[in-house]
């Protein structure tokens, strides 16, 4: 949106997998729910794996739809130095992984409280894979 504000917003809410922030405590960071700018932690789905379009119910009401990747920045190492890279790696033909979590919007409002259940909607098939957005 920054870049053209005619396009629609895709970047809403932004989830990261509980997972990623603690292998980051491993590696040495101060980091914790909250601290990476995104909204909703989860623990045991794989987020960046799910395709465009799944549609996660969280809690009893509210419905994110997911568009795509986050695209880490430099923000992050304002809250310490090094923690962009530390989210972003290369698979073994050099392309870029971004693991700094997935970015939805949100279709279904209501009340999201810790340990609420996620359920996963997949969309129909063909699927397409979280691109950057």
């Amino acid at each position: 949106m920054a870049r053209d504000p005619t396009q629609p917003n895709l970047r809403q809410i932004h989830l990261i997998d509980i997972a990623l922030i603690e292998a980051l405590r491993d590696a040495g960071f101060d980091v914790g729910p909250g601290v990476m700018g995104e909204n909703i932690t989860t623990r045991g789905i794989d987020l960046l794996s799910l395709p465009r379009g799944t549609r996660l119910r969280v809690g009893a009401e509210a419905v994110v739809e997911i568009t795509g990747l986050r695209n880490p920045c430099r923000q992050l190492d304002d809250h310490q130095a090094g923690l962009t890279a530390a989210v972003v790696d290369r698979d073994t033909a050099g392309n870029l992984i971004r693991k700094a979590g997935i970015m939805g919007i949100v279709v279904a409002s209501g009340e999201v409280r810790p340990a609420d259940a996620i359920l996963i909607g997949l969309p129909p098939i063909p699927r397409t894979p979280l691109a950057p957005v």
